[in-house]
């Protein structure tokens, strides 16, 4: 969800956010629904058709499994000692599907496409207070502070292991939080400098009071 829309005209690229994240949603509850090392690898050759109609680069494809496919070998080696290498390899493919149409929707989807999806799912929570603008705007912000706090983690630690603090976690920690705290005040005093000012969403109780 971190920016990584890869722009295309394929007719999984024009398939609406709703139905896509409603999709992936009704996948992932089928996929534990169901067992079988047959039905997942048909599985898999299904998910890898989609990624082909949607005319997406492997490439891409790869640098986001990267850091997950790191734990499928272990998660592996545990059943095949464990319990079973069957279960185990049901397990990878599972999982591995699981992660490939979450990808899939990811480098197909607008963010902001998503957001909104989740700002007409949340309507219907108004009458409990819930205000969709507020959650909308802060899940966006998340999402962008999630890379921001990346690299300002790297550059603190680069900037202590110059020092040698590279192996105390208070050097690193301390001044994240000092930092991602100026940067949520300046946010803060941004959002108020531009009015912004959501429509005020009161529950049915007190409505009522």
């Amino acid at each position: 969800m971190l920016s990584l829309y890869v722009p295309g005209d394929s007719i999984v690229h024009r398939l609406p956010a709703g139905p896509k994240l409603l999709a992936l949603f009704a996948a992932s509850t089928a996929l534990f629904a169901v067992s079988g090392i047959p039905i997942h690898a048909a599985e898999l050759l299904a998910v890898a058709g989609l990624f082909r109609a949607a005319r997406l680069p492997w490439r891409d494809t790869l640098h986001q499994l990267r850091p997950a496919l790191i734990f499928l070998v272990p998660i592996f080696l545990f059943h095949a000692f464990v319990t079973d290498w069957r279960l185990g390899i049901e397990t990878v493919l599972r999982i591995l599907v699981l992660l490939l149409l979450a990808v899939l929707v990811t480098l197909t989807t607008k963010l902001s496409d998503m957001i909104d999806v989740l700002e007409r799912a949340l309507r219907p929570l108004r009458h409990v207070g819930v205000n969709p603008s507020k959650a909308g705007m802060m899940l966006s912000m998340v999402i962008r502070f999630i890379p921001l706090m990346t690299r300002e983690a790297r550059e603190i630690l680069e900037a202590q292991r110059a020092r040698g603090l590279d192996r105390s976690a208070l050097a690193l920690l301390v001044p994240l939080l000092i930092k991602t705290l100026k940067m949520a005040g300046d946010l803060s005093d941004a959002i108020e400098a531009r009015g912004y000012d959501p429509e005020t969403v009161a529950p049915v109780w007190r409505r009522w009071g």
